[in-house]
């Protein structure tokens, strides 16, 4: 089991190009930044008809990521009951490679160890269906600070996706994720997250328009299936 600690910044759907272009660009100058290249995702998310996933603040979702020249690979993801505060998330996260576009649940059962998330998958596992999906391209970097903690800075542009009566839906996302991957001690004192708000803030001085979110890209989906479908 990991837990995941990511700082998550939105920026508005009709943000100009140009302003994006400007925060990349200074991302590319970010002393201790290193620029890894861009990736496309599609992540489908999946939960009974009567949504006892989201019900549990759980989400389950398999990703497919796509590099240039790299063969694509699909991923599945369990993501448990977690917080969010001023745009940092905090949550249990199990992440497995599959073999294909599909989801294989046993062995993340078997991996899950919170004793209630597992349940939930053991007993509404063979239920579920694809809710809803996200598409974007993720531009990341990697920023390490002078004590030794490491950051990855993920800029994603796409959209949220419902697909119903033979219509898609979309809405559009934009969003800078940083996400603490190391830190001294295992971040007792808490300094890696200070350093995720000190990046945010040096990333809001270069464009403004950047915001705190406790919304995830899951929650995202089941507003806009909530929108089209009414339930």
């Amino acid at each position: 089991m990991a837990i995941e600690r990511e700082l998550k910044l939105a920026l508005p759907g009709d943000l100009p190009a140009a302003r994006a272009d400007a925060l990349i660009a200074h991302l590319d100058r970010l002393p201790g930044s290193d620029a890894r290249g861009e990736r496309h995702l599609v992540n489908r998310y999946f939960d009974t008809p009567y949504l006892a996933l989201a019900g549990a603040k759980a989400a389950l979702r398999l990703r497919y990521v796509a590099r240039d020249g790299h063969a694509g690979q699909w991923l599945q993801t369990l993501k448990s009951v977690g917080e969010a505060r001023d745009g940092l998330h905090v949550r249990h996260e199990w992440e497995q490679a599959v073999h294909g576009e599909a989801l294989e649940l046993a062995p993340l059962i078997a991996a899950c160890d919170v004793p209630a998330t597992a349940a939930l998958l053991r007993d509404e596992g063979a239920k579920v269906v694809a809710q809803f999906e996200t598409n974007f391209v993720r531009r990341l970097s990697r920023y390490v600070a002078g004590d030794g903690t490491v950051v990855e800075i993920a800029f994603d542009r796409g959209e949220v996706a419902v697909q119903a009566d033979g219509q898609r839906h979309t809405e559009p996302l934009i969003e800078v994720e940083l996400e603490l991957l190391d830190a001294p001690d295992d971040d007792r004192d808490a300094q890696g997250e200070r350093i995720l708000q000190a990046l945010a803030q040096d990333l809001r001085a270069v464009l403004p328009e950047l915001h705190s979110d406790n919304v995830s890209k899951a929650q995202r989906g089941y507003r806009l299936r909530q929108k089209v479908l009414g339930g």
